[in-house]
C-alpha cells in the first residue's frame, strides 16, 4: 500500500514538472482558452505529428509564446495562421488548407482509386483472355522439353 502512495506521488510531482509555467500564460481566461485551441491546430516543426500543445520541444515553446502574443494583439486564427505559414510554410498546419499547390496531395489517392477502378472495369470488358493455338512444331517442341 505504501509503495501504491510513494508511486503516486512521484507521478504526480512528475506531472507538475512537466506542466508549463504559469508566468508563459495569458492573463486573461479567455484569451488563454483561445490560444490553447489554437496549439492544436499548430504542427510542432520537430517532432512533426505532434501539435505544439502536445510538444515538449523548445521550439514548440517558443511557437505557444508566439501564438500568444498574437492572440494578446487581437488578432483572428486566420491572422495568426497566415503569420505561421509565411514564416514557416504550410506544413506548420495539422490542417492544411486546400490550395493549388498542394491540391495533388488532396486530391491524390482519389485519382489512385479511380484510376484502379477504370483498369479493373476495361479489364473486364474484354472477357477472358483468348486461348492461342500452338503449331504443330510448337507442340512438337513442348513434347521433347517435357520428355514425352
Amino acid at each position: 500500500m505504501r509503495w501504491g502512495a510513494l508511486l503516486a506521488l512521484l507521478g504526480a510531482a512528475a506531472c507538475l514538472a512537466a506542466a508549463e509555467d504559469p508566468a508563459d500564460q495569458l492573463r486573461n481566461p479567455v484569451q488563454e482558452a483561445h490560444a490553447r485551441a489554437l496549439f492544436k491546430e499548430i504542427r510542432c516543426v520537430v517532432c512533426q505529428n505532434e501539435s505544439i500543445d502536445d510538444s515538449e520541444a523548445e521550439v514548440a515553446g517558443n511557437l505557444r509564446q508566439a501564438v500568444r502574443a498574437q492572440v494578446a494583439a487581437g488578432r483572428t486564427d486566420a491572422q495568426i495562421k497566415t503569420y505561421l505559414v509565411q514564416r514557416y510554410g504550410e506544413f506548420i498546419l495539422l490542417r492544411p488548407r486546400f490550395s493549388p499547390g498542394n491540391a495533388l496531395l488532396w486530391t491524390g489517392p482519389f485519382l489512385i482509386v479511380l484510376a484502379g477502378a477504370g483498369a479493373l472495369v476495361i479489364r473486364a470488358r474484354r472477357g477472358p483472355a483468348q486461348e492461342v493455338q500452338l503449331t504443330e512444331l510448337e507442340e512438337a517442341k513442348l513434347r521433347e522439353l517435357n520428355g514425352f
